[in-house]
This record gives C-alpha cells, sequence and structure tokens, in this order.
C-alpha cells in the first residue's frame, strides 16, 4: 500500500511508536491522520504538528473505537488504514490481580477486535484496507518478567494472523509489528531512566526508526514487521527446539530477576 491520499488512525497516537507513526504516514503523504488516544491533550498536541485530528479515545470500550471510526469517516469520507497500536505493561507474575489482568485483556487484545469490528465493514465493501496490529516480539517469543503482557500479546498476533488468514483474499491486508526495545516511555519510565534496568535497553531502537520499517511492510505488503531482525532468528530456534528455547528462556528469566533483585 501506498499511504499517498490515504486516511489513517493511529490509536495510542498521543506518545512513543504511535506518535511517530503518525509523524511518519504525515510525510508519507497521507490524505488525514487521525491520532487518537487516552491522552486527548496529547493526541491534539501530536495532531497539531501534522494538520492531522486528534481524539480522546478510550481503546477498552468497543463504542468509543465504533464512534472513532465513525467520526473519522464523517470527516474524511472513508477509512483506509486503521494503526491498533494502544498497549500496555506491568511486570508482574501470574499472581498480578485479576483487574490487572483483565486490564491488559481489554486493551492489548481486546481494543484490536473493537478496531476491527468497526473497520471491517467498509474496507470488505471496498475491497481494500489496511490493518496494523501492534504486538511485541513478546507476542512472538515471552517478556520473561510480565506474565499479564506477555500472555496477550501471543494473543493479539493470533488475532492479527486471524484477520490475515479470513480476510486477505477480500482485500485487506494485516501487518503485526513485533518489536523488542523501543525507546519509548514503556521503555524509560516517566523519568526516562527505566532503561538501564531492562534488558531489552542495549538494542533498543527509536520510534522513528520502528515507524520507517512500518511503512516499509506496507509497501511489500508483508505480514511480520520486525524492527529487529534478531527476532526472527530467535523464532526460528523456538519453532526448531521448543524445549531448548525454554531452557535458555529461564536463564534470561534468572539474570533478569537477579539484575532486579527480586529473584
Amino acid at each position: 500500500m501506498d499511504i499517498r491520499n490515504k486516511v489513517v488512525i493511529v490509536t495510542g497516537g498521543a506518545s512513543g511508536i504511535g506518535k511517530a507513526l503518525c509523524e511518519r504516514f504525515a510525510k508519507e503523504g497521507a490524505r488525514a491522520v487521525v491520532v487518537a488516544d487516552l491522552d486527548e491533550a496529547g493526541a491534539q498536541a501530536v495532531a497539531s504538528t501534522i494538520g492531522g485530528l486528534g481524539l480522546g479515545v478510550n481503546v477498552a470500550s468497543e463504542a468509543a473505537m465504533q464512534q472513532l471510526v465513525q467520526t473519522a469517516t464523517e470527516r474524511f469520507g472513508q477509512v483506509d488504514v486503521f494503526c491498533s497500536n494502544a498497549g500496555i505493561i506491568a511486570r508482574a507474575d501470574e499472581d498480578a490481580s485479576n483487574t490487572e489482568w483483565q486490564r491488559h485483556w481489554d486493551v492489548n487484545l481486546m481494543a484490536h477486535v473493537y478496531a476491527a469490528r468497526a473497520v471491517l465493514p467498509q474496507m470488505i465493501a471496498r475491497g481494500e484496507g489496511y490493518l496494523v496490529q501492534t504486538a511485541s516480539a513478546a507476542g512472538l517469543l515471552s517478556q520473561v518478567n510480565a506474565a499479564p503482557y506477555s500472555v496477550t500479546k501471543h494473543a493479539a498476533v493470533g488475532f492479527a494472523e486471524w484477520l490475515s488468514i479470513a480476510h486477505g483474499d477480500k482485500g485487506i491486508r494485516v501487518s503485526c509489528l513485533c518489536p523488542q526495545g523501543v525507546l519509548t516511555p514503556m521503555l524509560l519510565g516517566k523519568d526516562g531512566n527505566q532503561r538501564a534496568h531492562s534488558f531489552l535497553g542495549a538494542d533498543a531502537v527509536t520510534p522513528e526508526a520502528v515507524a520507517i520499517e512500518v511503512v516499509n511492510a506496507m509497501r511489500e505488503e508483508r505480514f511480520l514487521v520486525l524492527p529487529h531482525a534478531e527476532v526472527l532468528t530467535f523464532l526460528q530456534r523456538k519453532t526448531t527446539d521448543y524445549d531448548r528455547w525454554i531452557r535458555g528462556m529461564r536463564r534470561l528469566r534468572a539474570k533478569v530477576m537477579d539484575m532486579l533483585g527480586a529473584r
């Protein structure tokens, strides 16, 4: 897909990867970029710099997602690309509270479902459209110190796969973004110092680099978007010898927990 003259929605667009995607799509010549985020002021701030539309949206609400697509369609005529990008992480084990598990489920998976339900009817009717689903390398591999995040990102990858299988012959293209460390508030923390305490910090890439990779993948209509090429190698090792891979991940978890002083 060529982004020029397309109408694009990006959730989680106020910061991090979402902000970089909005800026890149505008630079690539999108006709309109709708910046959606729970942080309405942040969404509007990003939109103001690219000539887009900033909206406050709770992606965990299906009604809000339906309204988002309706607003964009009424304003710009249609939605060509929906980047379901918003996500959350809590570094917790299986004993995270039920509330925390549900929150991850709602944002990291169901928001993708709500986006698809809202935008697919018009895309299928036109015979074309693009869904970009932000998951994580954790959805292909694992996040050794974040059970709710890892599990829901696996689910996000599974749903993206299903969408492509079910609707690819109807003109719907799907790309699934699976980065490792990215220099965003999720990795850096609010004070910007969290990177030093993350095993993903050393090889982290910028959100802008991720956005370029997404656009390249969309041009090629490629399903997996891997800003860290080594993720594919890790995935191949996992599928070649699952037990060996799990043993290696146990060693990684021990190293991470030692680093955090939480073992």
